[in-house]
């Protein structure tokens, strides 16, 4: 019989799990190294789209991730010191109707959990942790990690799912040079019950004014509520999104804008902050055996809500890549891949950044202006065609 082809994962996170995930279904053997001791997201929340709904269901996952998570009754636009709300777009039934798939705001460890425990499910011990990557190597024949410990791991293809800190991007392109967005975000995630009664709702809120804009929606059918604001400021660029900040600090950033928003930060146990570094969207990101998914190749700002996902998607577009090509050369299996998310990725991580003028606006700076800014930037219109393009998107389908 013929051995399936050996693929080797650097990277336990949303992508790497969901490669995995991926391939094993397609019958590949698969090992994934992760350097953390044990595998776990930031508790934060994400939301998953209809395209990443329909990646989930790809994936045999989507049921029991929907039983964790929230479909949210709506989007809507707030503004910042008025707190007057204009509709973003219907979520819910609405986005079944349209799309297919729902629209869900998930908790991320619950994520990385159902892919997790999907994976084991196929291949128990698929997963081996405290491997941290130093050094990669390829030849004609195989590709390696070499670990921190001196361990050499080897397979027929190597991909980096290693996040926006990639070792395996550094070791086969060279270290990267991001630049400093100007802006930091605050993170939270707050216990429902603790916000003002008239907050506790399924309903995902966008908060925007010159210069920043905050995120919230609820997660863990509502029992959560995800707090995510965005400051422009440039006295702290630490890319990390473990570093703890104060009440106070957060509140000094927000002074002025609505009563609700300071409720968000006042209610929060625990605020973390980190700052925005930006990358030009890589155009090759294959070289030989090796290739790399997610925030890896593509890293993104946060404001078209796709990271995630768009990890999720690179993972069963490069199944379905291996399972077409493979047989042929897996080297061009991977070129194949490439070709195929190239556009769609750049596309996405170019959109996050224009959506940041966007949100932060100064025609945002009164309720009059406001309202005219929206008409024009914010009606159905434009955001279709911001939107529509992302969640038509069918991963079981995209041409490869």
């Amino acid at each position: 019989m013929i051995q399936p082809l050996k693929i080797i994962i650097a990277g336990g996170g949303i992508g790497g799990a969901a490669a995995a995930l991926a391939l094993l279904r397609k019958g590949y053997d698969v090992e994934v190294y992760e350097q953390a001791a044990e595998l776990g997201e930031v508790g934060a929340g994400v939301q998953i789209s209809p395209n990443g709904s329909r990646a989930l269901d790809y994936l045999g996952v989507l049921n029991t991730l929907k039983d964790l998570s929230c479909a949210p009754e709506r989007k809507e636009f707030r503004l910042w010191n008025t707190g007057d709300s204009w509709p973003m777009f219907d979520l819910g039934a609405r986005a079944l109707d349209q799309y297919g798939f729902p629209y869900l705001t998930v908790y991320r460890p619950d994520l990385l959990a159902t892919l997790v425990d999907a994976v084991r499910d196929i291949k128990p011990d698929a997963f081996h942790l405290g491997s941290t990557v130093v050094s990669i190597h390829q030849d004609a024949d195989c590709a390696s990690l070499t670990l921190q410990d001196g361990t050499v791991v080897s397979g027929d293809l190597v991909i980096g799912a290693d996040g926006v800190k990639s070792s395996v991007r550094r070791e086969l392109w060279g270290p990267d040079d991001p630049r400093f967005a100007g802006m930091i975000a605050w993170r939270a995630v707050i216990p429902m019950k603790d916000l003002p009664e008239h907050m506790q709702k399924m309903v995902g809120s966008t908060w925007i004014g010159p210069g920043g804009h905050v995120v919230n929606y609820p997660l863990r059918d509502g029992t959560l509520m995800n707090f995510v604001g965005t400051i422009e400021r440039d006295d702290w660029e630490v890319e990390s999104w473990r570093v703890e900040g104060t009440e106070q600090e957060c509140l000094n950033d927000f002074d002025g804008w609505h009563e609700d928003v300071r409720a968000l930060i006042k209610s929060a146990p625990v605020l973390l902050k980190w700052a925005f570094g930006e990358r030009e969207p890589m155009q090759q990101w294959s070289k030989g055996r090796i290739s790399l998914l997610g925030d890896a190749c593509h890293p993104t700002l946060p404001f078209l809500a796709q990271g995630a996902v768009m990890a999720i998607e690179d993972g069963v577009v490069l199944s379905r890549c291996l399972e077409k090509y493979a047989a042929q050369s897996p080297q061009q299996a991977l070129l194949h891949f490439e070709a195929a998310r190239v556009q769609r990725t750049s596309d996405m991580v170019l959109g996050a950044r224009a959506n940041t003028d966007r949100f932060h606006s100064a025609e945002l700076v009164d309720k009059v202006r406001a309202e005219e800014y929206l008409t024009k930037e914010m009606g159905a219109d434009p955001l279709h065609d911001r939107y529509h393009w992302l969640y038509i998107y069918d991963v079981a389908t995209a041409e490869i």
